[in-house]
């Protein structure tokens, strides 16, 4: 049995979106039309944005580390916490809704464009710490012996979005990874109550 039969969804999704970036890449015409671009979505035709900027990426890099990160994570979410169905509703949905926050703050900037499925990934990474505030399941900068319990890696990461959005010196969309986690998170917690309320009991009596 391969990879693919094992982790359909995961594979499915980085399958077509290494294809539509490699598109996009010999395609400025693709690019452009995909792009989430808040200042040219003023009606419901251009809504598909929302999930379309999640096709393409900036460069090899910025493809490499979100499909890198997916299939890291995906398929722990694919075998251990979701239904196929859900696995896609969570991913698609928040495409969506990790750009809500910078659509209503950029509908009248025209210099302002995003692309990647950072969001989305994001969403996907945050619904793995449902197991286990206390678990060292994340290593920073892919060191193990620099592994950290879940719950501080939340705590950190949101933080970082959060100040480096304020701070504005990168082209790096930081509240996509903010609310894109921020929501992986709440929607796991809403369709697996019995995991989220063992969640709170974990997080109130900490195991080292």
């Amino acid at each position: 049995m391969n990879e693919f039969t094992l982790f359909p969804v995961t594979f499915s999704i980085i399958a077509i979106t290494v294809l539509t970036t490699l598109l996009g890449f010999n395609s400025q015409d693709i690019r452009s039309k995909a792009l989430f671009y808040p200042y040219q979505m003023t009606g419901p035709s251009q809504y598909y944005r929302f999930f379309s900027h999640g096709l393409i990426h900036a460069d090899y890099v910025h493809l490499f580390f979100n499909m890198f990160t997916l299939y890291s994570f995906g398929r722990v979410v694919e075998i251990f916490l979701f239904t196929k169905t859900e696995y896609v509703i969570l991913y698609v949905s928040a495409l969506a809704a990790s750009s809500i926050f910078d659509f209503f703050r950029n509908r009248k900037n025209y210099n302002y464009a995003a692309l990647g499925a950072s969001g989305a990934v994001s969403a996907v990474v945050f619904a793995t710490l449902i197991f286990d505030p206390w678990e060292k399941g994340i290593a920073l900068f892919g060191l193990p012996f620099l592994a950290i319990p879940n719950i501080l890696f939340a705590i950190l990461y949101i933080w970082f979005c959060a100040y480096m959005d304020k701070r504005g010196k990168d082209n790096i969309g930081h509240n996509a990874h903010l609310w894109g986690s921020v929501y992986g998170f709440l929607l796991t917690a809403v369709l697996k109550p019995d995991l989220f309320k063992s969640f709170i009991d974990k997080l109130m009596h900490p195991h080292f």
